[in-house]
């Protein structure tokens, strides 16, 4: 199976060997790296010069086994910025430990990477939100079970007791409130959408361990705890991220309502459907923040 046997292997030697054969494949420095959930791994089709390596190539990396995750890494440009693009994520869920979840933002802070952007498909909570839309993370609750920061600590990667209260970027943030604005302008201006409401939300993320959807009741606690959205990504890799003090940006594409709120059942095929029906706007929302937070 996928499970480690000795998580000690998972060390900053290891992050260093992934590092210096990724930058062998690519000599350019990159200072921007994404993750892209599920639905969402066609941008990586934006890259102009691209490299592509599979994770079974990258010494350490796991693999992707979940669908929507094509499983390979990606190098090349977006608006003349050189990226690194993870098209496909490690999930909890899927059986892995949480050094091997985090290993490729290990890998990328080892590379010199300061921005990461991370992306993912979640459920709504909030009955104002739509599927289709997408949120801007501004905080996120763990629910997880664990902290990817458990265990012995290397002072390499940063300080034993990280400080969470600013973990999404508020300057991030801006740049990308600004750029779908304008996006939602030119697009009713030309006509593109005759009536587009307003597509960027904000919100608290609620990271849990899944693999089973939620369950109406818990739903109901989520939200009397604050969130806003559920999913099973982004907060163990936006917490080693930090850890690493790399400005972390993360957007959730809302995908269906969550258990108990409309009363539809929850299908993986609904969230791969509404990932490909935002596509574009997702698309143009990440080149222009990408070009503008180097």
């Amino acid at each position: 199976m996928f499970m480690v046997k000795n998580k000690s292997f998972m060390n900053y030697e290891n992050a260093v060997e992934a590092a210096e054969f990724i930058k062998s494949k690519y000599s350019k420095t990159i200072k921007t790296a994404l993750v892209l959930g599920s639905g969402l791994g066609a941008f990586a089709d934006e890259i102009e010069n691209s490299v592509k390596i599979p994770y079974e190539e990258i010494p350490h990396f796991a693999r992707s086994t979940v669908e929507g995750h094509a499983g390979q890494l990606v190098l090349g440009e977006i608006a003349g910025v050189s990226v690194a693009v993870q098209q496909g994520r490690f999930h909890f869920y899927e059986g892995y430990e949480m050094p091997q979840v985090i290993f490729p933002v290990r890998t990328f802070g080892v590379m010199g990477v300061e921005n990461l952007i991370l992306t993912n498909a979640a459920g709504s909570v909030q009955t104002s939100f739509k599927p289709g839309d997408l949120m801007l993370i501004r905080d996120h609750l763990n629910l997880m079970g664990t902290n990817p920061l458990r265990g012995a600590n290397d002072e390499r990667f940063g300080a034993r007791f990280p400080d969470m209260t600013e973990v999404y970027d508020k300057e991030f943030q801006e740049i990308v409130s600004e750029a779908a604005k304008n996006i939602a302008e030119e697009r009713l201006a030309d006509g593109t959408d005759k009536e587009l409401s307003p597509f960027l939300r904000r919100g608290v993320y609620c990271g849990l361990s899944g693999p089973t959807y939620e369950t109406p009741a818990e739903i109901h606690m989520f939200r009397m705890l604050g969130a806003d959205a559920v999913g099973m990504s982004t907060v163990p890799e936006a917490i080693a991220a930090r850890h690493q003090k790399m400005r972390v940006l993360g957007i959730s594409c809302i995908t269906n309502m969550a258990a108990g709120i409309s009363g539809d059942v929850i299908h993986h095929e609904e969230v791969m459907e509404t990932g490909a029906r935002v596509a574009g706007i997702f698309k143009e929302l990440l080149k222009r923040t990408i070009a503008t937070i180097v």
